[in-house]
Formats: C-alpha cells, sequence, structure tokens
C-alpha cells in the first residue's frame, strides 16, 4: 500500500517554509537537492529550501493533497507552531530519510 506525505522544508537560516506533498519522501528530498544544484526556477530551489522540518504520513493521496493545501493556506505562525508540536527546535530531520 503506498503511503504519501505531506512535508515542510526550510533553508539553511531557517528564514523560508515551503510545504509539499509526495509518495516518495526520501526521492523527493533528493529532488529538492538537486534542483538547487542545477539552478532550477522553483520555488523551493530558488530559497535554497532542502531541509525538512515536519513531515505527516497518509493513506490517500487525496488526504494528503487537502491537508497540503490547508496549510499552506495558514500564515507563518500557524505553520511554526504545528511544526513546533513535533520539532520543538526545529532540527533538520532530512538525516532520518537519506542515506548518504
Amino acid at each position: 500500500m503506498d503511503k504519501y506525505f505531506v512535508y515542510i522544508l526550510t533553508n539553511k537560516n531557517k528564514t523560508v517554509l515551503y510545504t509539499g506533498v509526495t509518495n516518495n519522501l526520501t526521492k523527493r528530498l533528493v529532488e529538492h537537492n538537486d534542483n538547487i544544484e542545477q539552478g532550477k526556477k522553483t520555488f523551493a530551489a530558488k530559497y535554497r529550501c532542502k531541509h525538512l522540518l515536519y513531515n505527516e504520513e497518509y493513506d490517500w493521496i487525496q488526504e494528503a493533497i487537502a491537508r497540503e493545501m490547508e496549510i499552506k493556506g495558514w500564515v507563518r505562525a500557524k505553520k511554526l507552531n504545528l511544526t513546533k508540536s513535533v520539532n520543538p527546535n526545529l532540527d533538520f530531520l532530512e538525516d532520518g530519510f537519506l542515506f548518504t
């Protein structure tokens, strides 16, 4: 059974938050990093968002997309409160998904 993830990324200085959805979080984190290195014109690449702060897992893509859209509609403070509810120090979590 597939799993779907809603995730929040930030840049090195934690000044930008990016919310996305994927069915393969490890692969997507690698893609975000590759986009930065290749100078792609995506939002996440432009602001160098490659550090994972938060993620949620869903069984249904429709639920994940709805949650992504909900979070994207929030102000920054609300996104930070959500993130800090499980990651109070805003630690970078991508090492748990990347095995390089």
